[in-house]
């Protein structure tokens, strides 16, 4: 269990105004409390039907539902700083418990053990760094085909995960590129994952009146409405028709494979909203894009399949689709079937990605793979649509604006730096910036250097 709780009091107290000054006993001016990780993502106020969903698919109770939510949160961020702090030596990290209530970090060093328990979180001690799983996995993605599918770091593990469709043919793989087989777990596997052609932010939409994909996020480029969906549902060009088979817009950009994006500008008959369809067609808020860890829940909203939830597996896979390989796509239990192509990804209020490919279906199960969101975002200055917060109560009058290259509405990766209020600060978790997640309000994402 992450160890909030002296913290909070802490906080509470300053909040409060009974800290005194002066002799004659004085109440200080209050101290604004520092939102947590699950206020900063607004966990409490998934809706209900997102709620419903994680129960039955995860099969919690209502009260778990709603605290591996928050604990998700506070361990993304927590994983986040302790990412930072440990350089090189990180080895992965990753929730477990029904409720996500137990956090586990892995490193290299065993100096590191005391620091990463001192956070709340369980410490794991491993022989391969992150870096250098990522690296022997890169080398396999430049001669992998479709008798080895998928690749991917298991942190759990510190082991690289090849699934074989074949026999040997992971053996053939490593010889081929030199791989040290003491670095790989194989995996055989009887399905190859391909992406979900003719299939929804969850609504339906059809490409030159034919194909069907689904709708990821809506998003703005300065006056124009439109979204972000899967590079293989189009190219730049593709005419789509709305789900009411109204005429919506077309794609302006595609990248597949390689990556698996695209977005879709509509015409002024279309306006973005914060929403993705949820279970029975009711809204679900999007409130941010903050990539959530291993081990998180995840939801999915397809036009096809509808509402299905899971857990977020691995990030940074590689996959090898007919069509060839995509890199840099998230691993889920979530099952999804054709028609699903495109549709939304979210943890909570928080926008993750767009469905790409995977195998299995909704019957029987699966493993789906999706294009995390901020990376599209980033390479099409896009502005994810989100619900309105809170942006505080900014300078008092005549009071200068604190300056400094922090602008809403960047993406921001982990490891960037910006300056705000005549301060430095790190980005420990990569999201879209947006009014009211100013450095100082939220050290979930932002740590002062």
């Amino acid at each position: 269990m992450l160890k909030r709780h002296a913290r909070a009091a802490c906080t509470a107290l300053a909040a409060a105004g009974l800290l005194l000054a002066g002799t004659g006993g004085a109440v200080a001016d209050p101290v604004p409390a520092v939102p947590s990780a699950a206020a900063t993502l607004r966990t409490s106020d998934a809706s209900p039907e997102l709620l419903a969903a994680m129960q039955r698919d995860l099969g919690l109770t209502p009260t778990q539902a709603k605290a591996r939510l928050a604990h998700e949160a506070e361990a993304g961020a927590t994983a986040a700083r302790l990412r930072d702090r440990l350089g090189a030596a990180f080895a992965g990290a990753w929730v477990d418990g029904a409720d996500a209530a137990v956090l586990t970090v892995a490193t290299t060093r065993a100096a590191d053990t005391a620091a990463i328990r001192a956070t709340g979180a369980r410490a794991q001690l491993v022989t391969r760094t992150l870096a250098d799983l990522d690296g022997a996995r890169a080398a396999l993605d430049r001669a992998a085909g479709p008798a080895t599918p998928v690749r991917y770091v298991d942190p759990r593990s510190n082991t690289l995960v090849v699934e074989e469709t074949e026999a040997g043919a992971a053996a053939r793989l490593l010889s081929a590129t030199g791989t040290d087989a003491a670095l790989v777990t194989v995996v055989r596997t009887a399905e190859a994952p391909r992406p979900l052609y003719d299939l929804r932010g969850g609504d339906a939409y059809y490409m030159n009146g034919s194909g069907r994909c689904s709708v990821g996020f809506p998003v703005t480029k300065g006056t124009v409405n439109g979204f972000a969906t899967a590079g293989h549902c189009g190219r730049a060009g593709t005419t789509t028709t709305g789900f009411n088979q109204v005429a919506q817009g077309s794609f302006q950009a595609s990248v597949f494979p390689g990556n698996d994006m695209a977005w879709v500008a509509a015409n002024t008959s279309w306006t973005s909203t914060p929403y993705v369809k949820g279970s029975g067609g009711a809204n679900v808020q999007v409130a941010g894009s903050v990539l959530q860890p291993v081990g998180a829940s995840v939801c999915r909203s397809g036009s096809t399949t509808g509402w299905h939830c899971g857990t977020i597996q691995q990030h940074n896979t590689s996959v090898t689709y007919p069509e060839g390989t995509i890199s840099g796509v998230t691993r889920t239990t979530v099952c999804a079937e054709p028609g699903d192509s495109g549709g939304s990804y979210i943890s909570g209020s928080q926008a993750q990605g767009v469905t790409s490919g995977g195998s299995g279906n909704c019957s029987s199960g699966g493993t789906t793979f999706f294009q995390p969101l901020n990376p599209i975002l980033s390479a099409y200055g896009l502005t994810l649509k989100v619900t309105g917060s809170d942006p505080g109560p900014g300078p008092g009058p005549g009071e200068p604006e604190p300056g400094g290259t922090w602008k809403a509405g960047t993406v921001y990766p982990a490891g960037a730096t910006v300056t705000y209020g005549g301060s430095t600060y790190r980005c420990v978790q990569g999201h879209q910036a947006q009014t009211g997640w100013e450095p100082p309000n939220v050290p979930a994402l932002w740590q002062r250097v």
